[in-house]
């Protein structure tokens, strides 16, 4: 696995890159859940369709795993201790071509993971194995006061809906839609100005 450059990457090439991206790994093993990395990703996109999102929040539930693939970190990081900030790698790859709705979606999804811990008792209990797991890696819930000033987010709704439909696009063998019928939504939403 090298990783990629991503200073070749236009708005004219991105999403093509991103399609190939899929190709090529997509099939991959995604941190002991059930489902591969596409199929959750496929999973979280359909889900933000479904729920009427605006396309900006369907592209970011869709690519919020994207920084799984840019890094040389082992599909067992976990199980080896390791917390390969992939919300922090993705967000990192997207900034330049996305709106920054998607970018802070991405890069806050796990820190969302973390807030929800800390503010509904709820919510831990919904998570699965793998997801608990990697929780105890990104530092556990957040402290009240973390909590407290992540929630001043301005995109905090969509950054904690998106992480929700994350926890539920988990189902094994769950149909959806490919990247080509995401594609031109992707598009479209680069295209913005």
């Amino acid at each position: 696995m090298t990783t990629p450059d991503f200073s070749k990457l236009d708005k004219d090439n991105i999403v093509d890159f991103i399609a190939d991206i899929f190709a090529r790994r997509g099939a991959e093993e995604y941190l002991g859940e059930e489902v591969s990395i596409s199929e959750h990703m496929y999973q979280s996109g359909h889900l933000a369709e479904e729920a009427g999102a605006p396309e900006e929040i369907i592209v970011a539930a869709l690519l919020h795993d994207i920084g799984h693939f840019t890094n040389e970190f082992p599909d067992n990081a976990a199980e080896l201790g390791i917390d390969s900030h992939h919300d922090r790698a993705g967000a990192a790859v997207v900034a330049k071509f996305f709106p920054n709705i998607v970018t802070d979606c991405i890069r806050h999804h796990v820190s969302a993971k973390r807030y929800l811990c800390a503010v509904d008792p709820d919510y831990f209990s919904t998570l699965s194995d793998a997801s608990v797991l990697s929780l105890k890696l990104q530092g556990g819930p957040l402290t009240a006061e973390a909590a407290e000033k992540f929630a001043q987010n301005k995109d905090i709704e969509a950054i904690v809906q998106v992480r929700k439909w994350d926890d539920e696009a988990k189902v094994p063998g769950k149909k959806t839609e490919s990247f080509a019928y995401f594609a031109p939504m992707i598009q479209r939403v680069v295209d913005r100005p």
